[in-house]
């Protein structure tokens, strides 16, 4: 990472190197928040920067995972039509700066039959493209014209190291094929001499398939894996209540912790187990160093500066509010409303971004002053993202578990 250095000016202000300031939107009269650590300053991107969009191609999907909340909904399947798309394309083209593209959601995009036409109009854009799959159709046709479509990032959803664990979660999944297409795209990749798409590999960890994580990132060898993302599991149903991680951690506050201030140590098995007892000792160990920048109580939606587009056009301030969903905060039921903001047929994105409404959510977002569901959840109004007992009104996200890092998006 090359250092760069801003300036102190006479007047005691804080010159930002140009090339800084435009990637994370810092233009002149933007509110800026702020945090200090022991031996730094974090500048936190300006909420009316646009950095990413998520777009939802479709809710269709070709597996039925255990772990996917499209197992107990009754939403009806969707599709965005090109008109729709066509819309998002025309919104990014009246921004300033263009944003990364990420198809996602909560379907498997490759399931949309111009999902390889998407990027391709999207790439023209001079956009950074990235999406995320479970690797079953990554056929030679699709890799292929993935490739020569300009794809820069490819998430694939992998859930366990073995073809037993692997199907023991992705039901109708086949691992052998899974791996077979991504050794495909490694050596087209290799063939014709490009780098993207780079490979990330996304992680569902639960008690059922975590042991089988240190193999897994063996694919870093295997299909080029760049990337790894390890994220809890999202409980939609009593079963997946069973394996979740962080049932005792979810409980505890956990800036009241002592901290540990760690230096570099060898991997090895002796090391390994004696940080194993100091971490079952201390219940949630805080790490000083670079965890401090994405500290509990943060919306990463806000703080990447992200906003999602469901498959109708509908504009949602995040990936969880795409859709109306159940799930558990610890044993008790929660139903999650969806909330948009607006529609792309109907409003530009920047329109939709910069709107009285969005600023104000993002605000409120970046400040976090919901109540503390997660680590209280013992009245009615944590059941329900409607209200809190703060005052906030819909969407109130206390109880939201990306907030508290247990769960994750690419």
């Amino acid at each position: 990472m090359r250092a760069l250095y801003g300036r102190v000016d006479d007047e005691g202000n804080l010159r930002i190197p140009t090339e800084i300031a435009r990637a994370i939107g810092l233009e002149p009269g933007a509110h800026v928040k702020l945090s200090t650590l022991r031996d730094g300053l974090v500048v936190h991107r300006p909420i009316m920067q646009l950095a990413r969009v998520y777009v939802e191609p479709t809710t269709a999907c070709n597996l039925h995972c255990r772990t996917c909340m499209r197992s107990i909904w009754n939403e009806p399947i969707g599709y965005m039509e090109w008109h729709t798309f066509g819309r998002i394309l025309e919104g990014i083209r009246g921004l300033d700066q263009r944003p990364t593209l990420f198809f996602g959601g909560l379907g498997e995009p490759l399931i949309h039959p111009e999902f390889v036409r998407m990027v391709g109009e999207a790439k023209r854009l001079n956009v950074q493209v990235e999406a995320i799959t479970n690797g079953m159709l990554l056929d030679e046709a699709r890799t292929a014209a993935l490739l020569d479509a300009g794809l820069g990032t490819l998430w694939v959803s992998i859930d366990g190291a073995s073809p037993e664990c692997y199907a023991d979660v992705r039901r109708e999944g086949e691992w052998r094929r899974v791996m077979e297409n991504l050794e495909r795209l490694r050596d087209l990749k290799i063939e014709k001499r490009s780098e993207a798409p780079e490979i990330g590999v996304s992680f569902v960890a639960m008690q059922r398939n975590l042991a089988e994580l240190p193999e897994l990132l063996r694919l870093e060898h295997r299909i080029g894996a760049r990337k790894f993302l390890v994220t809890n599991v999202y409980p939609h149903t009593p079963a997946l209540l069973e394996e979740i991680l962080y049932r005792r951690s979810i409980g505890e506050l956990l800036w009241g912790r002592s901290t540990i201030r760690m230096a570099r140590m060898d991997p090895g098995r002796r090391c390994a187990g004696i940080l194993e007892n100091v971490i079952q000792g201390l219940y949630t160990p805080r790490l000083e160093g670079v965890e401090l920048l994405w500290p509990v109580d943060t919306c990463p939606f806000v703080a990447r500066g992200s906003t999602c587009v469901r498959w109708d056009g509908a504009v949602s301030p995040c990936v969880p509010l795409l859709h109306t969903h159940e799930s558990y905060l610890e044993d008790r039921v929660r139903t999650t409303t969806a909330h948009t903001i607006g529609s792309v047929h109907e409003q530009t994105l920047r329109e939709i971004w910069m709107s009285p409404e969005y600023v104000a959510l993002r605000q409120r977002l970046q400040d976090f002053d919901f109540s503390p569901c997660t680590a209280c959840n013992s009245c009615e109004k944590a059941d329900g993202n409607q209200e809190d007992c703060f005052g906030n009104t819909t969407p109130a996200c206390g109880g939201c578990l990306w907030a508290q890092g247990f769960i994750q998006c690419p």
